[in-house]
């Protein structure tokens, strides 16, 4: 069974549409941005954790919950993985060193 973030990008677009009584990501979104972004650091925190001090099974159970807090933050935002996507392709073409050091100037 393949499931991909694009997969998981729908289902938090649907579940942002549903009831706050039946869906955590309406619960998310509707205490806005700050506390969605909250979240997201706390996963990002709790999957650094996992990755130095723990198993690969946590490992991979918190990089999922970080994904999904990503996802979450980007629907808050209104920014979609075509989005992301796009940045993506724009970076590859130049080194990934010099790319960097084009952002320090921004």
């Amino acid at each position: 069974m393949s499931f991909t973030l694009h997969d998981l990008e729908q289902r938090v677009r649907e579940r942002a549409e549903a009831s706050p009584d039946v869906s955590y990501t309406r619960k998310l979104l509707d205490r806005g941005i700050g506390h969605c972004s909250k979240k997201l650091g706390e996963e990002a925190i709790e999957t650094v954790l996992a990755a130095t001090s723990e198993d690969r099974e946590r490992l991979i159970s918190e990089t999922a919950d970080l994904l999904y807090h990503l996802l979450v933050v980007l629907k808050a935002r209104d920014v979609t993985l075509d989005d992301v996507e796009a940045e993506l392709a724009q970076r590859q073409r130049q080194s990934g060193l010099d790319e960097k050091a084009s952002r320090k100037g921004g």
